[in-house]
């Protein structure tokens, strides 16, 4: 039976200590019927010297820790660009602020779908000429995922940065988006989110943070979960991680002066934008008193706008962009619509044209 190299060098190392010599190899070869060349050629990668070899695992393992990174993004640069059409609301002043006084003060942004948490920090950060890291949370996210890893490069198995190590080294703004869809697997950034590091276990090295280095998270929810279902897969975070977030922003909708301004940005029909900001309000309203069980979001109207400068059409700008809900709703926002806007009829269409 042929011997591998891990049983040799295991085998010797019992008998014989880290640093053995040619007559430890004849000795142990003796003892197991093997062939003195091929013992040694097969240890060629421990030898040190003639007739001298080290055993020693943790050398070999520093030579492929010092080894470089699978991916070098250092010279990338990571800040995002600038939207000329972006309208700030909401908590932008405020995450702006705490993003330029490179404090380290974690942040947690709640609210519902398409109202701007994720896009405030990108802008934030444009503006303030601040590195941003944005990593999208999944039930399968994990530390090999969010810290790093070993990858296969060329042949050779290299340490690889994730993009938490990265945002430490670089002192970027780290964005956790859709945070409360993580497993119980986030906990891995609890030291993280203390401001003190990371230890990579897997390489021996600590990781502290650099100066500017920050962590914003945004959710549709608070981490407890979503109680009427409208956001499958959230889960309820560990208290002790959303501990660690010393402020929570909860971000509403823009007021209807801030949003018509927003849609104008993306659409020249001033009234029409005028008739979708009014309907989206009445809608809001109602979603909140429990009358419907849908809400049309900012995101949602951006939508609207954008295709009907694609079309020109009003009817079909808005019938395109609502045929993501189920019929009932569809029908139910179009009707509204009409009383909103007297330049547009849905009412003359059947339900089947309304449903193509």
């Amino acid at each position: 039976m042929a011997l591998s190299t891990e049983f040799i060098r295991s085998s010797l190392q019992s008998l014989y200590g880290e640093s053995i010599l040619s007559a430890d190899i004849r000795a142990w070869c003796q003892m197991n019927g093997a062939n003195y060349q091929t013992v040694a050629n097969k240890l060629s990668e421990y030898k040190t010297a003639r007739g001298k070899w080290e055993l020693t695992v943790q050398e070999k393992l520093e030579e492929t820790y010092v080894a470089p990174s699978a991916v070098p993004a250092v010279n990338d640069n990571l800040i995002p660009s600038r939207d000329s059409n972006y309208i700030p609301f909401g908590n932008f002043s405020d995450i702006k602020k705490i993003i330029k006084s490179s404090i380290f003060y974690p942040c947690f942004i709640t609210g519902l779908s398409g109202n701007g948490k994720t896009v405030s920090v990108e802008q934030a950060c444009a503006q303030l000429g601040r590195e941003l890291i944005r990593v999208n949370i999944t039930i399968e996210t994990d530390e090999d995922d969010l810290i790093g890893g070993f990858r296969l490069v060329d042949g050779s198995t290299v340490w690889h940065n994730g993009p938490v190590v990265e945002a430490l080294e670089r002192g970027a703004v780290l964005l956790l988006d859709e945070v409360d869809l993580a497993s119980n697997k986030i906990l891995c950034l609890q030291s993280i989110l203390e401001g003190k590091g990371v230890f990579l276990k897997k390489i021996g090295k600590y990781v502290t943070p650099t100066d500017g280095f920050n962590v914003i998270a945004t959710a549709n929810t608070k981490g407890k979960g979503s109680e009427d279902g409208r956001f499958i897969g959230t889960n309820v975070l560990n208290e002790a991680f959303l501990e660690r977030f010393p402020v929570t922003f909860e971000q509403a909708y823009p007021t209807p002066k801030l949003e018509q301004k927003i849609l104008e940005s993306y659409c020249n029909e001033i009234e029409f934008c005028q008739r979708l900001v009014d309907w989206a309000d009445i809608i809001r309203k109602t979603f909140y008193d429990g009358g419907v069980d849908e809400i049309i979001s900012t995101r949602r109207l951006v939508h609207i706008a954008r295709a009907y400068s694609i079309w020109n059409d009003k009817q079909k700008a808005i019938e395109v962009c609502l045929n993501r809900f189920d019929d009932e709703t569809k029908i139910a926002f179009l009707d509204l619509y009409d009383k909103v806007d007297g330049d547009v009829d849905f009412s003359g269409q059947t339900e089947e044209e309304v449903l193509q």
